[in-house]
Order: structure tokens, then sequence, then C-alpha cells
């Protein structure tokens, strides 16, 4: 984590988030390396497809998490608490259909950071007093990333988290090179991307000019 990056919970910058089947063929294990060379702040696990095993994915998850150890990266696990806890994540990131987020406490204790997705105020002004550590954000705009997505959110959810929620936020949704900088200028801080980085020909590279585009916003 680099000295910038003083939110444990979430840091700020690129917050990258497996997709293997945008990745044009390569593997989970492949694009995180790419993504830790070049300068994820977190990098999340999640896998929707069906058929890759529990047992594959708790191996990948263990290497994943080896690698993110080492380059002092949180590491976040979608969905899957029993795998999270196993390869001893960071943390588990849960939607507003998954397992609630007071039952997810009582699995994995005290220590691990969890983070809820939301997508209205009310689901925000609920997030922290049933447990959350940190908020998604989203999506702000259209995407095609998941089968079951909500409606766009804009910029008017995302100023009104920035300023109420209290929480650490991540803004999640259709955020590409060429509009990563005005979801900065509404005040997100974190910045979670599937596609534009998984399914980039350079995953390194973009993510440098994704961290250089921020960081000049």
């Amino acid at each position: 984590m680099s000295a910038a990056n003083t939110n444990k919970i979430l840091p700020d910058g690129i917050y990258g988030i497996t997709a293997e089947q945008f990745s044009g063929g390569r593997t989970n294990i492949e694009t995180v390396q790419a993504m830790i060379e070049g300068g994820v702040s977190v990098i999340q696990y999640r896998e929707k497809r069906p058929y890759k095993s529990h047992r594959r994915m708790l191996v990948e998850c263990r290497e994943i998490r080896r690698m993110t150890r080492d380059a002092s990266i949180p590491f976040i696990v979608n969905d899957y608490v029993d795998i999270a806890l196993l390869c001893e994540a960071d943390g588990i990131h849960v939607g507003q259909d998954d397992l609630p987020v007071p039952d997810v406490r009582r699995l994995v204790g005290p220590d691990m950071v969890i983070g809820l997705s939301t997508h209205a105020p009310d689901q925000m002004r609920a997030a922290a007093s049933l447990g959350a550590d940190y908020i998604g954000v989203g999506p702000i705009f259209s995407t095609q990333t998941k089968e079951d997505v909500v409606d766009p959110v804009g910029f008017d959810y995302l100023e009104q988290a920035v300023k109420e929620a209290g929480l650490p936020i991540v803004a999640i949704g259709g955020i590409k090179k060429h509009n990563i900088a005005e979801v900065a200028a509404h005040g997100a801080r974190s910045f979670a991307l599937v596609t534009e980085i998984v399914g980039a020909a350079d995953i390194a590279a973009t993510v440098r000019d994704l961290n250089r585009i921020i960081a000049n916003a």
C-alpha cells in the first residue's frame, strides 16, 4: 500500500475486479499480476461463471492472496464468505440480495472488512448501522458486466454518498478512461473498474494511465 493510501479499509485509487470471461483468454492470476504491476490499490476476486468449481476458485484465491500480501494490497472476495475465510482474505463484498451484513459479520468475525453494494440513499443510510465497513456506489454509468445490474444511479447519488455516507465509498459501474476524471470531479476517490482493465491489451499500462488521470483530475 502506497504512502498516499492512508485509508486501510479502502485505499484511494483503482479498485481492480477480476472477470475472466472478459480477459481475452488470460487467467485471473495473469490479470491480477498485471494489475499489481500497474499499481492497483485493491483487488477483488469476482467469479460469476457457474461452471468454475468452488475448489478451483479457492485455489485461485489462495494464489491471489499470496500475490496481494506480497504487494501489500488489500484482497477482497466477492460473495463467497467461505472462500474469503479459507484464503484469509482481508475482506468480503456482498450485494443487496446476498447474505445480510450482520449475518456475514457473525461468520467472519470482527476483523474482516465487509463491503456492501448500494444503489440508493436508503441503502446507503442503512449500511453503517448494518455493520458495513465501506460501500459500493453505483452503477454510475450503464454496464453489462453483471446480468442482474440495476439502472445507472448517475452523479446525484454519488455526490450524496460522498457527503452523507460516513463510510469510505468506491464508485463502480461503467467507469472508463474517458469518464473517470468526471467521476473524480464528483467526489469519488476509489474507482472500481472491470472490463476497462481486464479487457485491455496491456493491463499494467492501462492501470498506470488511469492512475495518472485521477491524479490530475
